[in-house]
């Protein structure tokens, strides 16, 4: 196939072919739009990036043979961007991987990733390592053998993961230990944002921030459906947290707004012996099989949460700070208008936002997740 180059404004088309028909990229001065077909040419683009390259990939299932890849940095006012074609259905498939790949990892900064589905990863789906202002709309990581989609290193700064979908992710070795929908591990770094993600289904927990040393910040998420054994494990070992939010000795002020936890296995909230100052503001845990909420050692604040039909409302040591929780002497429990999910499930809106759902609201301005 033909790969198409075209210059960005204030510059002149131009194309130059080379051997079968594979085009020169240009250089970083003539950043181009780029058009691939071919799991080789999406190998070659990635590969070859500069600041401001598009890179729009065609319709159709990519099956590549070696991880996907690229240390090309971006900038804040030129980043690089990987995109489907249009509104055209683009999805990678980590079949044809070596046991233990990842379909894409990215080592750089400035990037724009959306519109794109990475399924069947033998690990990981998606690794954003040490990245610094990349945005990822509108993608989705499913049925990966770990992890869907993960930050981790140090220097992982300002990255930002709207309106993903995180599902049905397993790491059979380790019997469901490990597989979240989304996972902030193992670094550090300020000003990143998850927000608009759906996480459900996945062996061990929703969100999971094990070993991270900097807050990290959740808006308008959802996860449900974690730790449950979908996967005829006779050792079965996921935890199924809705929020794990933190670990491995780091003291961190994560912070969760306007999200909901519901049918977990485990906790739907929890510090997971981070000490720290966390904050959850205006979220609903419900009917998960542990604690809705499970501050036992940290200086949380916990503000207008709602917490109905789990193991246990709250269980919160003496540093924790609770005022306008349902649990909270003089506060009501407001009613659902719904109790059943199926709504959740449902397509998008046409801007990637969560679909409309009656699911646990109840009207309230001033308690529980608005689920929107």
């Amino acid at each position: 196939m033909t790969r198409r180059i075209r210059r960005t404004a204030g510059t002149l088309t131009a194309t130059l072919l080379l051997g079968a028909g594979l085009a020169l990229l240009p250089t970083p001065s003539q950043a181009a739009t780029v058009v691939v077909s071919t799991t080789a040419d999406l190998t070659s683009a990635l590969k070859n990036a500069t600041a401001g390259t598009v890179i729009q990939v065609r319709a159709g299932t990519y099956y590549p043979t070696a991880t996907l890849q690229s240390t090309a940095n971006g900038t804040s006012s030129n980043p690089v961007t990987l995109q489907a074609y249009g509104s055209e259905t683009v999805k990678i498939d980590g079949s044809s991987l070596p046991a233990g790949d990842w379909i894409f990892k990215l080592t750089a900064d400035y990037w724009n990733v959306s519109g794109i589905t990475f399924q069947n990863s033998p690990d990981s789906a998606v690794v954003c390592q040490s990245c610094t202002g990349t945005v990822w709309n509108n993608i989705k990581t499913i049925n990966g053998g770990d992890s869907g989609f993960t930050l981790t290193g140090d220097g992982t700064v300002d990255n930002t993961v709207r309106n993903i979908d995180s599902y049905g992710n397993y790491d059979a070795a380790e019997h469901g230990e490990n597989a979240d929908g989304i996972a902030v591990k193992f670094g550090s770094g300020t000003g990143n944002l998850i927000t608009g993600a759906r996480l459900y289904n996945n062996s061990d927990d929703g969100i999971d921030f094990w070993s991270f040393s900097s807050p990290v910040t959740v808006e308008h998420t959802w996860s449900f459906g974690n730790g449950k054994n979908r996967w005829g494990d006779s050792a079965f070992a996921g935890d199924g947290n809705g929020y794990k939010l933190g670990g491995d000795g780091e003291v961190v002020a994560h912070v969760v707004n306007n999200s909901a936890a519901w049918d977990d296995q485990g906790n739907g909230f929890t510090e997971n012996s981070n000490t720290g100052s966390i904050v959850i503001n205006r979220t609903t845990a419900y009917g998960n099989k542990n604690a809705g909420y499970y501050f036992a050692t940290s200086s949380a604040r916990l503000g207008k949460n709602l917490a109905v039909g789990n193991g246990t409302a709250v269980t919160k040591g003496g540093s924790v700070v609770s005022q306008g929780n349902n649990w909270d002497s003089g506060i009501a429990t407001p009613s659902f208008v719904s109790t059943s999910a199926t709504t959740c499930y449902n397509a998008r809106k046409s801007d990637g936002s969560l679909p409309d759902t009656t699911f646990l609201t109840t009207g309230s301005t001033t308690i529980g997740a608005t689920m929107d």
